[in-house]
C-alpha cells in the first residue's frame, strides 16, 4: 500500500483512475468526421450501441436504421459504417449521415469541417447545376461538374433522387455540395463486382458512353468494353452513329477479356440472328433479287442483298459474252441492281450471284431453242408416222395383184 494512500482507501484506487483517464485519452483520439466500421453489440428503444475496441462503445440514432416503414433495418451482429461527431461528456456519438433528422445550420458547418456525409434530395436543375434540400429544410447548390455524373447519364434524372454529397462550402446564406467522391466510390464498387462476374462468351446489358470511328464504348456496370465498328452487325457497317447512341442500352456479347490490359472486346452482332444460318431458305438457287454493288475488285463485284449477306458476281459473268478488263467497266460502288443466284456456299458463307439481265436473256434463249427442238422432234414423229402408213398401203396393193 502507499504510504501516502488515505486509510481506508481501496487498494487499487489510484491505478483506477489511471485507467479512466486512459480510456477517456483513448476516446478522445476520434477525429470528428473520422469514418469506423463497427459490429452493433445492442439495440435499445433509442440507441444503437456499436463496439469501436478498447475505446469503448459508440451510439448511433436508432432512428437513423429505420426504414421508410419504420421498421429496423440491422440487428445485432450487423456491421455499419458510422463517422464520429463530438458529443459533451465522455460519450462516442456517431451518425451514418447528417440529414437522418432535424438539421441546423451549426451542425452542417461540423458537417463541412469535418467531412461527415449529408443525405440530401435534388429537388430541381438551375443555372449550372441542382439545388438541392438537405434534409431538415436546409437548401443547398451542386454544380453538375460535381455530381459525378457520366456523359451518358442524363441530368434529368437525377431531380427526386436522394444522395449522399459532401459540403464543400457552408456559410450564411450558401451551401455548397459534392458528390463526386460517392459516384466515384460506387463505380468502384459495380467495377469490382463486373470484374468477378464477367466471362468471356456471356450476354451483359450496357449502356454506350461514346461514339468513335473504331467503335462504340459499353459501359456494362463499372468497366468499359469497346464494341469494334465490324461486331455491329452482319453486314458493312460505316459510319457506327448510323447504328448507336450515346446513352442507348444494348446487349452485347463479351467476345475477350484481357485484365491485364484491362480490354474487354463486345459484339453486337453475335447477339443477332446468323443471316446465313437460313441463307438456302431466303436466296435459293434460281431466285431473283435485288442488291446493292459494295466493291468492286479485278476478279468481280460484292453485291449486298440484305441482312448482313453478300454474294459476288464473278468477272466472267459480266461482259455479256465479251472479255472486259475490270467489273468497273459495267458496274459502279453503290449502285442497285438485280441478280440471279447461282449458288449458295453456306459452310463457307458465299454466295454465288450473275446479272439478272444476263441470265434472263441466257433463259429466255435457251427457252427458245428447247421449244424449237420440241416442235422439231413433234414433226418427226408425224412424217415418220405418214411413210409408214404409205409404204403399209403399197404393201397390200401388192398383195392384191398376187
Amino acid at each position: 500500500m502507499n504510504d501516502n494512500q488515505p486509510a481506508g482507501a481501496p487498494e487499487h484506487e489510484e491505478d483506477f483512475e489511471k485507467m479512466f483517464e486512459q480510456g477517456f485519452q483513448q476516446q478522445a483520439r476520434f477525429e470528428p468526421g473520422q469514418m469506423v466500421e463497427a459490429p452493433i453489440v445492442k439495440i435499445s428503444p433509442e440507441w444503437i450501441f456499436l463496439g469501436v475496441g478498447a475505446k469503448g462503445e459508440g451510439l448511433l440514432d436508432r432512428k437513423e436504421m429505420l426504414d421508410d416503414a419504420g421498421n429496423l433495418t440491422v440487428k445485432e451482429g450487423d456491421r455499419v459504417h458510422a463517422y464520429y461527431m463530438r458529443a459533451p461528456g465522455h460519450e462516442l456519438r456517431f451518425t451514418t449521415r447528417l440529414g437522418a433528422g432535424p438539421v441546423g445550420h451549426s451542425q452542417l458547418a461540423h458537417a463541412c469541417q469535418s467531412g461527415i456525409p449529408v443525405e440530401g434530395t435534388v429537388a430541381k436543375e438551375v443555372k449550372g447545376g441542382f439545388e438541392v434540400k438537405v434534409r431538415g429544410g436546409a437548401r443547398a447548390f451542386c454544380p453538375f461538374s460535381q455530381m459525378g455524373l457520366r456523359r451518358e447519364e442524363s441530368q434529368s434524372d437525377c431531380v427526386g433522387k436522394s444522395f449522399l454529397f459532401k459540403i464543400t462550402e457552408c456559410g450564411e446564406r450558401n451551401i455548397v455540395l459534392t458528390r463526386r467522391e460517392f459516384a466515384d466510390q460506387e463505380r468502384q464498387a459495380r467495377a469490382r463486382d463486373c470484374r468477378e462476374s464477367l466471362k468471356e462468351g456471356m450476354r451483359v446489358k450496357g449502356t454506350v458512353t461514346s461514339i468513335q470511328k473504331f467503335g462504340a464504348f459499353v459501359d456494362l456496370g463499372g468497366i468499359d468494353g469497346l464494341l469494334p465498328v465490324s461486331e455491329l452487325a452482319w453486314g458493312r457497317t460505316e459510319n457506327v452513329a448510323d447504328v448507336l447512341s450515346v446513352g442507348q442500352a444494348v446487349e452485347v456479347a463479351v467476345k475477350r477479356i484481357d485484365w491485364e490490359s484491362n480490354r474487354i472486346s463486345l459484339s453486337l452482332k453475335d447477339t443477332l440472328p446468323d443471316p446465313w444460318d437460313r441463307a438456302a431458305q431466303t436466296w435459293p438457287v434460281g431466285s431473283y433479287h435485288d442488291g446493292t454493288v459494295t466493291r468492286l475488285t479485278p476478279f468481280g463485284a460484292f453485291v449486298a442483298l440484305g441482312d448482313g449477306v453478300e454474294g459476288l458476281i464473278h468477272i466472267s459473268k459480266l461482259g455479256a459474252g465479251r472479255r472486259i478488263h475490270h467489273p468497273r467497266d459495267v458496274l459502279q460502288e453503290g449502285q442497285g441492281i438485280e441478280v440471279k443466284v447461282e449458288a449458295v456456299d453456306r459452310a463457307s458463307r458465299r454466295l454465288s450471284l450473275s446479272l439478272a439481265a444476263l441470265s434472263r436473256a441466257q433463259e429466255e434463249e435457251e427457252a427458245a431453242l428447247q421449244a424449237y427442238r420440241e416442235q422439231s422432234a413433234q414433226t418427226s414423229q408425224s412424217l415418220g408416222t405418214l411413210g409408214e402408213l404409205l409404204k403399209a398401203k403399197l404393201a397390200r396393193k401388192e398383195q392384191g395383184k398376187e
